[in-house]
């Protein structure tokens, strides 16, 4: 064999040895590795606390703000005045549409009664009733404008922001007060939702709230009615199972749930 032919097998052999010695490195993970146990994955699962109730009330009617009782941060019961509007205007015109609507009453009563002897016409009688009728219409409108000067809690609560001061002017639809329940606070969680598997209303844990240092124990009150197509999890709604102290709305944590089965 010439000296060419063997330099070529040995240049094909030594090929042959370098592949095989650059092999890519193999997983060390196996196949059948089991995943992180459910303590685990729930071991950071944040949430905040929320009122179990909040609104934002807006002014019915344009006027002047002439009281503001509850200040910010303040508690109220239901049915409290929130604010006070100057009801003047809406005083008068609620004084003019009764005497309206009384004097529109007396000639359709005058009517009716002459109606009986036929001293008046039918259709004189048929337009004093619906004249009586479109003033009752107005002292329900103008009743509606003097209840609006005055805006009352819808619910138990605190004052969380006053958005108007003392001697404003305000207009329909604009905000005037933010309140919020907190006779129970609710926790909001979001949750994988392979853990629905296990997951039941009813079920424990326990909430760690940051601001306060402190764990408190709690119960799966709500599950929500979807799951999150793109993040896949699912909404949680916990309970306090005793009112926390110095807890407040708006608060973060973690909760911590016992482990779900293998």
């Amino acid at each position: 064999m010439s000296r060419g032919g063997l330099m070529g097998g040995g240049s094909l052999i030594g090929i042959y040895l370098v592949c095989t010695m650059i092999e890519p490195a193999r997983a060390t993970t196996p196949l059948d590795a089991k995943p992180a146990s459910n303590s685990a994955e729930l071991a950071t699962i944040r949430g905040v606390v929320k009122a179990t109730a909040q609104a934002t009330l807006a002014s019915q009617v344009q006027g002047r703000i002439s009281r503001l009782p509850v200040k910010e941060g303040q508690r109220f019961k239901k049915g409290a005045l929130l604010v006070a509007l100057d009801c003047s205007k809406y005083e008068a015109e609620l004084a003019s549409a009764q005497a309206e609507y009384r004097g529109k009453k007396k000639t359709y009563e005058n009517n009716l009664r002459l109606s009986k002897h036929q001293a008046v016409g039918q259709l004189e009688l048929e337009v004093s009733e619906a004249d009586a009728e479109k003033a009752v219409a107005a002292v329900k409108a103008a009743q509606v404008n003097v209840s609006g000067c005055t805006v009352r809690a819808p619910f138990p609560g605190r004052v969380v922001k006053t958005i108007v001061n003392e001697h404003e002017n305000v207009f329909p639809n604009d905000q005037l007060i933010s309140l919020l329940d907190d006779s129970q606070l609710e926790i909001e969680l979001i949750l994988p939702s392979k853990s629905l598997a296990w997951l039941m209303v009813g079920l424990p844990f326990e909430y760690a709230v940051d601001e306060t240092g402190l764990r408190y124990p709690a119960v799966v009150e709500d599950i929500g009615a979807n799951v999150d197509p793109a993040s896949q999890t699912v909404k949680v709604k916990g309970l306090f199972r005793a009112k926390p102290d110095k807890v407040l709305a708006g608060m973060s944590g973690i909760a911590s749930f016992a482990e779900g089965p293998h």
